[in-house]
């Protein structure tokens, strides 16, 4: 599931004498530190966010399909990269999902709990470490107050009420796409495991953003459903 996307601008990031790392698709520390280093040369805010300024700057002269009109949300390609992650049935923890708490020094008692939050939680935070998360990023409706509001959109951070909206218990996870009924959230503890799920729009609460990710634009994403409904993410 490594990104070819990412795998571009490793490459170009090299090219021009930046370290990212090993050429692996993966958005880790060494390629977003790699980012900061050149745009700070370049004269840019250095985010660690390859907006349509990057691109443009780090793709000049290049014949990379690379496209800063479809700019790379490096917390969604996370989230695509660990798709089919599974907890663990039993009395036994993925060490996978555990370490995601522990990376962000969050107290996670095993992945027999609800970790939608700690899915997202990981994404955002691993690949934009300036972002300030949720003080319990654990609580899915804890993410109504992340970022900024947005309409959904391909990367956005989607929040639903789960049970009643009365109960407090919520999901979250990751615009993916639409149709009339429903959107398509890329999510943890989706059947339990990471995958892509169709939540309908009844349930829906809100659309947040990264604020450190504000110049990036995307648009919805029109899909064809072809299976049912989830009722209960837990």
């Amino acid at each position: 599931m490594a990104s070819n996307a990412v795998k571009q601008i490793q490459q170009a990031l090299k090219n021009k004498g930046f370290d990212p790392g090993a050429i692996d698709g993966i958005w880790g520390r060494k390629t977003i530190a790699a980012v900061k280093q050149f745009q700070q040369q370049q004269g840019l805010e250095a985010d660690g966010i390859v907006g349509p300024k990057t691109s443009a700057a780090l793709f000049s002269n290049s014949t990379s399909t690379f496209s800063a009109t479809n700019p790379l949300l490096p917390w969604f390609e996370e989230a695509r990269h660990l798709m089919g992650t599974k907890e663990v049935l039993g009395d036994k923890n993925n060490p996978v999902i555990m370490d995601w708490a522990k990376d962000l020094d969050i107290h996670y008692a095993g992945d027999d709990v609800p970790w939608c939050g700690l899915f997202v939680a990981h994404c955002v935070g691993t690949t934009l470490q300036q972002e300030v998360l949720p003080g319990n990023p654990l609580g899915a409706r804890q993410w109504e107050k992340f970022g900024t509001a947005t309409t959904p959109r391909l990367g956005a951070i989607m929040v639903f009420w789960r049970e009643s909206l009365a109960s407090g218990k919520g999901h979250v996870g990751f615009y993916a796409g639409e149709d009339d009924e429903a959107y398509q959230i890329l999510g943890g503890n989706q059947s339990d495991e990471v995958c892509l799920m169709w939540l309908s729009k009844d349930r829906f609460r809100c659309a947040r953003w990264p604020g450190t990710a504000t110049s990036l634009h995307t648009n919805v994403v029109l899909k064809d459903r072809d299976e049912g409904l989830s009722v209960n993410e837990a």
